[in-house]
């Protein structure tokens, strides 16, 4: 049965979205239907098309009381808003649904798997986060709450754990029937750990071990896990909080973190062998990753910044988009990213250039856009007299731009909207060490009304950032200190 809080906000996101345009929305990124968005949540195939839940507050576009929100899409581009699915209206998640994941039972069902949290309010006046892992079955639409939440709490935990930081569980279900999903968890040291449960049936939950333990390592509580076999090879996707930088990793404070490394099934022991991070620009959070009905990994995360929330006002009707989803491979021992295949049936209007002599600004004809797929490959015109710098400036116009630079004696290429139309001191800038002989560079740039995500050496680096440039900004520029020679392919997404 829907609950009163449900059905409320059901009907306040179907009255509200309908002020909101085509044209005021990316065209191929997920954004909230209404009010906030953050983490994607049960990202899955169900039914025969894709399902992406979201943390949602239709109510306003800050932060607020988490429901879930629920998008459907064919090809993972142009998705169809359905109800909302959860609402914060039990004890045990009256203060928010938290992020989680979602699975096919054999009876055809979907099981959706969440963090419930109630505030707990202490003696001494404060108040304690108390987070548990609860269960919701339906069918594509509707879900019910399960009467025996939560299925996981502070019971199931190991001794020093806190319940307080114990949440995002990722399930899944074994070729044996059975079911595994792990919980991101905070231990007494006070860093960051991922916990192992194991189900017969998917309802009856217990503790199997501590699988990774971040020992102050990378940052502190690790939010939003995700495991799986990728290439031969075992893959974990976290996201830290309160992350300290090494070289030019791990920028974000909040940022991504991908460790790669060997799985031994029988004693479910991790061993890593290799990090990194997920994305290396200004916006990107809490990925999540399905295996697509024709052996793909795909990944999708929120295309935001916590540190940058405040980048729109109130008075907007929507806040929060999801990333391109990507296709994830295993090359050179580190994971690689790539715009998903569906995107090449958007392309239209080729453009192409090759061997452009690039000194000082070029601007070429029939090259611009804000909704466009580019790809550029720069070189040095002679290897002998590198030049000191090139860039490539979009959502362009005489009062506003953004770029990526790249200097070719660092190797290094920095995204920056300070000019974007940003009326805030927050993040503008961050720099990525990229791989680079001779001054030569590959890159392939997507733009989307609203954001710019840049794969680097087909797509061993990804960058990405949110820019809210006024749309009449749709011009793009090359520029070289020196002399670059440049081919350019640029097709225009719709």
């Amino acid at each position: 049965m829907t609950s009163q809080a449900l059905r409320e906000a059901r009907i306040y996101e179907e009255v509200a979205e309908k002020s909101v345009s085509a044209e005021e929305r990316p065209e191929f990124h997920l954004s909230a239907r209404t009010g906030w968005m953050n983490d994607p949540n049960g990202f899955s195939c169900y039914g025969g098309k894709y399902h992406m839940f979201y943390q949602y507050h239709p109510y306003d576009s800050h932060w607020g009381p988490m429901h879930w929100g629920h998008a459907v899409s064919e090809d993972l581009l142009h998705w169809e808003y359905l109800p909302a699915a959860l609402a914060p209206d039990e004890t045990y998640d009256r203060n928010g649904c938290f992020s989680g994941s979602a699975v096919t039972l054999p009876d055809g069902r979907q099981m959706l798997m969440y963090t419930g949290v109630q505030q707990l309010r202490l003696a001494n006046g404060g108040i304690r986060d108390i987070q548990t892992q609860c269960l919701a079955v339906g069918d594509g639409v509707d879900y019910e709450k399960y009467e025996n939440n939560p299925v996981l709490d502070e019971k199931d935990l190991p001794e020093g754990c806190s319940s307080a930081d114990f949440r995002d569980p990722k399930m899944w279900r074994k070729e044996d029937g059975t079911y595994c999903c792990v919980v991101g968890n905070r231990p007494a040291d006070g860093s960051g750990q991922i916990l192992l449960f194991t189900s017969k049936d998917g309802f009856s939950w217990e503790f199997k071990k501590v699988l990774i333990a971040n020992n102050n390592r990378f940052g502190k509580m690790w939010e939003c896990p995700d495991l799986f076999e990728l290439d031969g090879r075992m893959v974990l996707l976290t996201s830290p909080q309160d992350m300290l930088p090494q070289g030019f990793e791990y920028h974000n404070g909040n940022g991504t973190l991908c460790l790669i490394g060997d799985y031994d099934e029988k004693t479910d022991t991790f061993t890593e062998e290799h990090d990194q991070s997920i994305d290396y620009g200004i916006d990107f959070y809490a990925p999540q990753t399905i295996l697509t009905p024709d052996g793909r990994r795909v990944m999708i995360g929120w295309m935001q910044n916590w540190d940058t929330c405040n980048f729109r006002s109130r008075n907007v009707a929507w806040f929060g988009q999801m990333s391109l989803p990507r296709e994830l491979f295993i090359k050179n021992g580190r994971l690689y990213q790539r715009p998903i295949k569906e995107l090449e049936n958007m392309r239209h209007n080729k453009v192409e250039y090759h061997d452009i002599s690039v000194s000082g600004t070029v601007r070429l004809e029939g090259v611009k856009g804000r909704r466009i797929d580019m790809e550029l490959t720069l070189r040095p015109e002679d290897p002998r007299n590198l030049y000191q710098k090139f860039a490539v400036r979009f959502a362009q116009n005489d009062q506003y731009q953004s770029s990526f630079s790249f200097r070719p004696r660092e190797s290094v290429l920095k995204i920056d909207r300070k000019f974007s139309g940003s009326r805030r001191a927050i993040i503008h800038q961050r720099r990525s060490l990229v791989n680079s002989k001779d001054g030569e560079l590959k890159m392939r740039i997507i733009l989307d009304r609203f954001s710019v995500e840049a794969f680097i050496n087909d797509g061993e680096q990804v960058m990405s950032a949110i820019i809210y440039t006024d749309q009449e900004a749709d011009g793009i520029s090359f520029f070289a200190d020196g002399t670059v020679k440049m081919d350019v392919v640029k097709y225009d997404l719709c």
